[in-house]
């Protein structure tokens, strides 16, 4: 069995990356077990993800900084340490500062 994941250190890691990318943002696949998908994303102050289409389910936990999420129903702003379901609507992401999230989606 591989071992466990940090999801701290995977926080800063990434936050550090992206930081420094040309499209402020970066992310890591943490579990892939069909339909299970589990991926820490981090953006730069500032940086969205562009509206896209919601996974059958999905969950967003902030673990570091403030992000907003966007949807037609309306928008939501939440802090680390904050657990959301994502809207099964189209919905976008924006880091209203450095911020890293969880982002545990099941698909089809």
């Amino acid at each position: 069995m591989d071992a466990p994941n940090d999801l701290n250190a995977l926080a800063d890691e990434h936050l550090a990356a992206a930081r420094t990318s040309p499209h402020g943002r970066s992310a890591h696949l943490l579990l892939h077990e069909d339909p299970l998908r589990q991926t820490v994303i981090a953006l730069a102050a500032g940086r969205a993800l562009d509206e896209h289409n919601a996974p059958p389910a999905a969950s967003l936990q902030v673990l570091r900084g403030s992000v907003r999420l966007t949807a037609a129903s309306g928008d939501v702003e939440l802090v680390a340490g904050q657990l959301y379901p994502i809207p099964q609507e189209r919905h976008g992401l924006l880091a209203l500062e450095d911020a890293a999230v969880l982002l545990t989606a099941v698909n089809d």
